[in-house]
């Protein structure tokens, strides 16, 4: 919030010491001040005003004034023009009345005559203080908006530039929207955007993993429940669908909905209430929704694992995000993006990547798509000594090439190379899930960032997993619970 800005008031009093005293008084203290001697004069001060570059956001009017309007009717059009203007009061008429009348206006505050000048500067200030936050907010909420629209997204291909279409097609419509694609490709990234570029900005986007909450905490997650619903619920909350309100409630990774909660769902979308656990109230619900799934639907409909009609009541709308080895093309743009944005979160400088990299990248499959292309920028960048990334920093899956840091005496005979590594240097067979061998290190000559290379092997577990928690602890040899604490740890949460 700046320090510096200050509003422009309006000072409307017949008497001329007093009007010229008060505006000599906030004139010094920083504010851009008009005076006017009558109601008619302030109005028309207040209407020129309101077509410059700053309008006035502050109206100090005497009550008793000469001319056709007085105090209480300049307050009153001077709000038909402009609802958000604060207006002060001042009279030596102080009654009950016509405090009460200001007030029913729209009057801020009421200050009678005759006031100091502590008293004035301090309404005064803590008008300025409101229409301060309130002016961070609008241009904080303008950023977030136009940051994380269609604009956010980048892809040069056709098939991306349908996505876009249809995403603005569809983000103007009320209608629930099905994203499909696989892990990877970005789906929360399209929901944002459809949430953005539309009417409901301005509303709360609430984004919530079917597949990574717990199936006995995830029904109270989504719809909230009462104190005492069940064992621990020591008081009330909200769900997702309450504290969204008129927003967009993004439900990622659908298809692993347990079917039970899949008609709660439902009887949501028909009937646009719920209640929450352990309640028999209804709550009306006036947001959309969007899901999305990197699973195949249709598939899981036929053999019964997912309800047909909740299928068809969320597949209004499909987009369809294509994986990123059908549109090789976008690659380069990708790279460009992430290393600027990789630049900025680890502080350093302008970094490129040599023609082998890009080569390399472009004949790579990226199963774990976008995904998995930004987390290998963001690897080469840390292990990076100059500003020109080249093929020797790249993943050993990606470039082919054996891992600088694991000697192959501690692989299994008939290895493919699918072996993560957990904390303790144990190989974990990502096929079957079960521990192997052990694998000694060689330390490369200038050292590494056990961290950072901790956090890497459980982006790539979690890749490999598709965001699910167990099948990624599997990989790693760790327990679920350690994995939670480690995500956390590393802030890694956006891969689930």
């Amino acid at each position: 919030m700046s320090a510096t800005w200050y509003p422009r008031i309006l000072v409307a009093d017949d008497e001329e010491v007093q009007r010229n005293i008060l505006g000599e008084i906030l004139r010094s203290a920083g504010y851009i001040v008009d005076t006017a001697g009558c109601a008619d004069d302030a109005l028309e001060i207040f209407k020129q005003a309101r077509g410059s570059e700053i309008p006035v956001s502050l109206v100090i009017t005497d009550l008793k004034m000469p001319g056709n309007q007085e105090g209480l009717e300049l307050l009153a059009a001077v709000k038909k023009l402009d609802p958000e203007t604060t207006v002060i009061l001042m009279t030596a008429y102080s009654t009950v009345a016509s405090a009460v009348n200001a007030m029913k206006l729209g009057a801020l505050d009421y200050l009678p005559k005759p006031f100091d000048k502590e008293t004035l500067l301090h309404a005064v200030g803590q008008v300025r203080e409101k229409l301060s936050l309130k002016r961070e907010n609008q241009r904080l909420r303008a950023t977030i908006t136009a940051g994380q629209g269609v604009r956010r997204m980048i892809g040069e291909h056709s098939r991306m530039q349908q996505l876009f279409h249809m995403i603005e097609r569809v983000s103007r419509a009320q209608t629930n929207a099905l994203i499909r694609g696989e892990s990877g490709t970005g789906k929360e990234l399209v929901a944002r955007a459809l949430h953005y570029s539309g009417p409901r900005a301005a509303q709360p986007f609430s984004a919530i993993n079917c597949a990574a909450i717990p199936e006995s905490l995830i029904e109270s997650e989504l719809f909230g429940h009462e104190k005492g619903a069940f064992t621990g619920a020591t008081s009330g909350k909200a769900g997702r669908f309450e504290e969204v309100g008129e927003g967009t409630l993004f439900l990622d990774e659908i298809g692993s909905m347990k079917y039970d909660l899949q008609a709660k769902l439902l009887r949501v979308i028909q009937e646009r209430e719920f209640s929450r656990v352990g309640s028999t109230k209804l709550v009306p619900f006036h947001g959309r929704i969007v899901a999305a799934t990197a699973q195949d639907l249709e598939n899981a409909v036929s053999v019964g694992e997912f309800r047909e009609d909740l299928y068809f009541r969320l597949n209004v709308v499909t987009l369809d995000i294509p994986p990123l080895r059908a549109r090789k093309s976008d690659i380069s743009l990708l790279v460009d993006h992430f290393l600027v944005r990789s630049g900025e979160r680890l502080g350093v400088g302008p970094v490129t990547v040599t023609d082998d990299v890009l080569e390399t990248l472009v004949a790579y499959e990226w199963p774990g798509n976008v995904r998995e292309l930004e987390n290998c920028i963001e690897r080469m960048m840390v292990l990076a000594f100059s500003d020109r990334l080249d093929v020797d920093l790249l993943p050993p899956n990606v470039s082919g090439r054996r891992s600088p840091f694991a000697d192959t005496k501690g692989r299994r005979n008939g290895s493919n190379g699918s072996e993560l590594l957990d904390a303790g240097g144990t190989s974990v067979d990502s096929a079957g899930g079960g521990r192997v061998s052990e694998i000694n290190f060689s330390l490369p000559e200038n050292g590494i960032v056990l961290e950072q290379m901790e956090a890497d092997l459980i982006k790539q577990a979690l890749e490999r997993a598709n965001g699910r928690l167990e099948p990624a602890a599997q990989l790693l040899g760790i327990t679920y619970k350690t994995l939670q604490y480690r995500i956390k740890k590393y802030d890694l949460k956006e891969h689930l």
